[in-house]
Protein backbone atom coordinates (compact mmCIF):
# COMPACT_ATOMS: atom_id res chain seq x y z
CA UNK A 1 0.00 0.00 0.00
CA UNK A 2 2.86 2.39 0.75
CA UNK A 3 4.35 1.69 -2.66
CA UNK A 4 0.99 2.39 -4.30
CA UNK A 5 0.63 5.69 -2.45
CA UNK A 6 4.18 6.74 -3.49
CA UNK A 7 3.40 5.78 -7.08
CA UNK A 8 0.19 7.77 -7.08
CA UNK A 9 1.94 10.80 -5.61
CA UNK A 10 4.67 10.58 -8.27
CA UNK A 11 2.05 10.39 -11.05
CA UNK A 12 0.20 13.44 -9.67
CA UNK A 13 3.51 15.35 -9.51
CA UNK A 14 4.33 14.53 -13.12
CA UNK A 15 0.81 15.37 -14.40
CA UNK A 16 0.87 18.70 -12.60
CA UNK A 17 4.18 19.73 -14.16
CA UNK A 18 3.21 18.46 -17.60
CA UNK A 19 0.03 20.56 -17.46
CA UNK A 20 2.05 23.59 -16.45
CA UNK A 21 4.46 23.08 -19.34
CA UNK A 22 1.73 22.77 -21.96
CA UNK A 23 -0.42 25.55 -20.49
CA UNK A 24 2.37 28.15 -20.74
CA UNK A 25 2.62 28.06 -24.55
CA UNK A 26 5.68 27.92 -26.80
CA UNK A 27 8.36 28.80 -24.28
CA UNK A 28 7.33 25.81 -22.21
CA UNK A 29 7.22 23.59 -25.30
CA UNK A 30 10.69 24.83 -26.22
CA UNK A 31 11.94 24.00 -22.76
CA UNK A 32 10.31 20.58 -22.96
CA UNK A 33 11.89 19.80 -26.33
CA UNK A 34 15.24 20.91 -24.95
CA UNK A 35 15.02 18.61 -21.97
CA UNK A 36 13.61 15.83 -24.15
CA UNK A 37 16.76 15.96 -26.27
CA UNK A 38 18.92 15.68 -23.22
CA UNK A 39 16.81 12.79 -21.99
CA UNK A 40 17.39 10.80 -25.17
CA UNK A 41 21.15 11.24 -24.90
CA UNK A 42 22.08 11.10 -21.24
CA UNK A 43 19.16 9.79 -19.14
CA UNK A 44 18.13 6.29 -18.13
CA UNK A 45 14.52 5.79 -17.01
CA UNK A 46 13.93 3.68 -13.92
CA UNK A 47 10.57 2.48 -12.59
CA UNK A 48 10.21 3.35 -8.94
CA UNK A 49 6.93 2.54 -7.14
CA UNK A 50 4.95 2.58 -10.40
CA UNK A 51 6.35 5.96 -11.57
CA UNK A 52 9.21 6.93 -13.88
CA UNK A 53 12.25 8.71 -12.53
CA UNK A 54 15.08 9.98 -14.74
CA UNK A 55 18.67 9.21 -13.58
CA UNK A 56 21.41 11.00 -15.53
CA UNK A 57 24.66 9.13 -16.30
CA UNK A 58 27.93 9.84 -18.09
CA UNK A 59 28.75 7.78 -21.17
CA UNK A 60 32.14 6.01 -21.21
CA UNK A 61 34.18 6.37 -24.35
CA UNK A 62 35.01 2.98 -25.89
CA UNK A 63 38.72 2.12 -26.10
CA UNK A 64 40.19 1.83 -29.56
CA UNK A 65 42.44 -0.96 -30.76
CA UNK A 66 45.35 1.47 -30.96
CA UNK A 67 45.02 2.52 -27.32
CA UNK A 68 44.76 -1.09 -26.18
CA UNK A 69 47.91 -1.97 -28.12
CA UNK A 70 49.74 0.97 -26.55
CA UNK A 71 48.73 -0.17 -23.08
CA UNK A 72 49.82 -3.72 -23.81
CA UNK A 73 53.17 -2.49 -25.15
CA UNK A 74 53.67 -0.44 -21.99
CA UNK A 75 53.01 -3.53 -19.87
CA UNK A 76 55.58 -5.45 -21.90
CA UNK A 77 58.21 -2.76 -21.28
CA UNK A 78 57.43 -2.86 -17.56
CA UNK A 79 57.84 -6.64 -17.42
CA UNK A 80 61.04 -6.65 -19.47
CA UNK A 81 62.47 -3.87 -17.28
CA UNK A 82 61.76 -5.97 -14.19
CA UNK A 83 63.51 -8.94 -15.80
CA UNK A 84 66.48 -6.73 -16.64
CA UNK A 85 66.62 -5.33 -13.10
CA UNK A 86 66.66 -8.77 -11.48
CA UNK A 87 69.29 -10.22 -13.82
CA UNK A 88 71.44 -7.11 -13.38
CA UNK A 89 71.36 -7.44 -9.59
CA UNK A 90 72.23 -11.14 -9.84
CA UNK A 91 75.14 -10.47 -12.21
CA UNK A 92 76.51 -7.63 -10.09
CA UNK A 93 76.41 -9.85 -7.00
CA UNK A 94 78.11 -12.68 -8.92
CA UNK A 95 80.94 -10.37 -10.01
CA UNK A 96 81.33 -9.14 -6.44
CA UNK A 97 81.47 -12.65 -4.97
CA UNK A 98 83.96 -13.71 -7.65
CA UNK A 99 86.25 -10.78 -6.85
CA UNK A 100 86.10 -11.62 -3.13
CA UNK A 101 86.95 -15.26 -3.80
CA UNK A 102 89.91 -14.28 -5.98
CA UNK A 103 91.30 -11.88 -3.36
CA UNK A 104 90.94 -14.57 -0.70
CA UNK A 105 92.89 -16.99 -2.91
CA UNK A 106 95.62 -14.40 -3.48
CA UNK A 107 95.89 -13.87 0.28
CA UNK A 108 96.29 -17.62 0.87
CA UNK A 109 99.08 -17.86 -1.70
CA UNK A 110 100.92 -14.93 -0.13
CA UNK A 111 100.69 -16.48 3.32
CA UNK A 112 101.99 -19.76 2.00
CA UNK A 113 104.94 -18.14 0.22
CA UNK A 114 105.80 -16.12 3.31
CA UNK A 115 105.99 -19.30 5.40
CA UNK A 116 108.16 -21.38 3.06
CA UNK A 117 110.69 -23.40 5.01
CA UNK A 118 108.97 -22.67 8.31
CA UNK A 119 106.16 -25.22 8.17
CA UNK A 120 106.04 -28.85 9.06
CA UNK A 121 104.85 -31.24 6.31
CA UNK A 122 101.48 -31.56 8.05
CA UNK A 123 101.02 -27.78 8.26
CA UNK A 124 102.02 -27.35 4.63
CA UNK A 125 99.57 -30.05 3.55
CA UNK A 126 96.81 -28.37 5.57
CA UNK A 127 97.43 -25.02 3.90
CA UNK A 128 97.39 -26.60 0.46
CA UNK A 129 94.02 -28.22 1.20
CA UNK A 130 92.62 -24.78 2.00
CA UNK A 131 94.14 -23.32 -1.18
CA UNK A 132 92.67 -26.12 -3.30
CA UNK A 133 89.24 -25.55 -1.76
CA UNK A 134 89.47 -21.82 -2.48
CA UNK A 135 90.45 -22.49 -6.07
CA UNK A 136 87.34 -24.64 -6.44
CA UNK A 137 85.22 -21.79 -5.11
CA UNK A 138 86.79 -19.39 -7.62
CA UNK A 139 85.90 -21.77 -10.45
CA UNK A 140 82.36 -22.04 -9.10
CA UNK A 141 82.05 -18.26 -9.03
CA UNK A 142 83.29 -18.09 -12.63
CA UNK A 143 80.55 -20.47 -13.76
CA UNK A 144 77.98 -18.46 -11.80
CA UNK A 145 79.09 -15.25 -13.53
CA UNK A 146 78.77 -16.91 -16.94
CA UNK A 147 75.27 -18.18 -16.16
CA UNK A 148 73.93 -14.84 -14.91
CA UNK A 149 75.69 -12.99 -17.72
CA UNK A 150 73.84 -15.14 -20.27
CA UNK A 151 70.50 -14.32 -18.59
CA UNK A 152 71.44 -10.64 -18.51
CA UNK A 153 72.16 -10.57 -22.24
CA UNK A 154 68.77 -12.17 -22.87
CA UNK A 155 67.12 -9.51 -20.70
CA UNK A 156 68.83 -6.73 -22.65
CA UNK A 157 67.66 -8.19 -25.97
CA UNK A 158 64.12 -8.53 -24.61
CA UNK A 159 64.12 -4.92 -23.43
CA UNK A 160 65.37 -3.70 -26.81
CA UNK A 161 62.59 -5.61 -28.57
CA UNK A 162 60.00 -4.25 -26.11
CA UNK A 163 61.29 -0.71 -26.62
CA UNK A 164 60.99 -1.04 -30.38
CA UNK A 165 57.47 -2.47 -30.10
CA UNK A 166 56.40 0.31 -27.73
CA UNK A 167 57.79 2.99 -30.04
CA UNK A 168 56.05 1.52 -33.11
CA UNK A 169 52.74 1.32 -31.23
CA UNK A 170 52.91 4.96 -30.18
CA UNK A 171 54.00 4.46 -26.55
CA UNK A 172 57.08 6.66 -26.92
CA UNK A 173 57.47 7.38 -23.22
CA UNK A 174 57.54 3.68 -22.35
CA UNK A 175 60.13 3.13 -25.07
CA UNK A 176 62.36 5.91 -23.75
CA UNK A 177 62.06 4.59 -20.19
CA UNK A 178 63.15 1.05 -21.03
CA UNK A 179 66.05 2.30 -23.16
CA UNK A 180 67.20 4.40 -20.21
CA UNK A 181 67.03 1.30 -18.01
CA UNK A 182 69.21 -0.58 -20.50
CA UNK A 183 71.84 2.15 -20.46
CA UNK A 184 71.90 2.26 -16.65
CA UNK A 185 72.16 -1.52 -16.33
CA UNK A 186 74.93 -1.67 -18.95
CA UNK A 187 76.93 0.99 -17.11
CA UNK A 188 76.62 -0.85 -13.79
CA UNK A 189 77.63 -4.19 -15.32
CA UNK A 190 80.65 -2.66 -17.05
CA UNK A 191 81.88 -1.17 -13.77
CA UNK A 192 81.48 -4.50 -11.97
CA UNK A 193 83.21 -6.35 -14.81
CA UNK A 194 86.20 -4.00 -14.54
CA UNK A 195 86.56 -4.93 -10.88
CA UNK A 196 86.54 -8.66 -11.71
CA UNK A 197 89.05 -8.14 -14.54
CA UNK A 198 91.32 -6.30 -12.12
CA UNK A 199 91.04 -9.22 -9.71
CA UNK A 200 92.05 -11.58 -12.54
CA UNK A 201 95.16 -9.49 -13.22
CA UNK A 202 96.11 -9.54 -9.56
CA UNK A 203 95.66 -13.33 -9.48
CA UNK A 204 97.86 -13.74 -12.57
CA UNK A 205 100.55 -11.58 -10.97
CA UNK A 206 100.33 -13.59 -7.77
CA UNK A 207 100.81 -16.84 -9.73
CA UNK A 208 103.90 -15.43 -11.48
CA UNK A 209 105.30 -14.32 -8.14
CA UNK A 210 104.57 -17.76 -6.69
CA UNK A 211 106.43 -19.51 -9.52
CA UNK A 212 109.41 -17.20 -9.16
CA UNK A 213 109.58 -17.60 -5.39
CA UNK A 214 109.11 -21.38 -5.53
CA UNK A 215 111.87 -21.62 -8.16
CA UNK A 216 114.22 -19.53 -6.03
CA UNK A 217 113.37 -21.60 -2.95
CA UNK A 218 114.01 -24.87 -4.80
CA UNK A 219 117.35 -23.55 -6.06
CA UNK A 220 118.33 -22.62 -2.53
CA UNK A 221 117.42 -26.07 -1.29
CA UNK A 222 119.47 -27.73 -4.03
CA UNK A 223 122.49 -25.56 -3.25
CA UNK A 224 122.23 -26.46 0.40
CA UNK A 225 122.13 -30.15 -0.46
CA UNK A 226 125.17 -29.83 -2.75
CA UNK A 227 127.14 -28.09 -0.01
CA UNK A 228 126.29 -30.76 2.54
CA UNK A 229 127.48 -33.70 0.44
CA UNK A 230 131.21 -32.86 0.38
CA UNK A 231 131.17 -32.30 4.12
CA UNK A 232 129.76 -35.76 4.57
CA UNK A 233 132.51 -37.27 2.46
CA UNK A 234 135.13 -35.34 4.40
CA UNK A 235 133.84 -36.69 7.66
CA UNK A 236 134.03 -40.23 6.33
CA UNK A 237 137.59 -39.73 5.21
Amino acid sequence: MAAVRRGAACLRFLRKHVNVLFSNGKPAVHRLSKWTGITHRHVVFLSVGGGLCAVPFRQTESLSHESLIRRAASLVTDSSSTFLSQTTLALLDAFTQYSKAVHTLIGLHKRYLASLGKLTPAEEDSIWQVIIGQRAEVNERVNECKSFESSWFNAVKLCETAAEAAYNSGAEQASVTVMTNIQLATSQVEDARKISVNADKMLAEAKVMEVEKMTAYSSTQENDDEEEIPEAYLRED
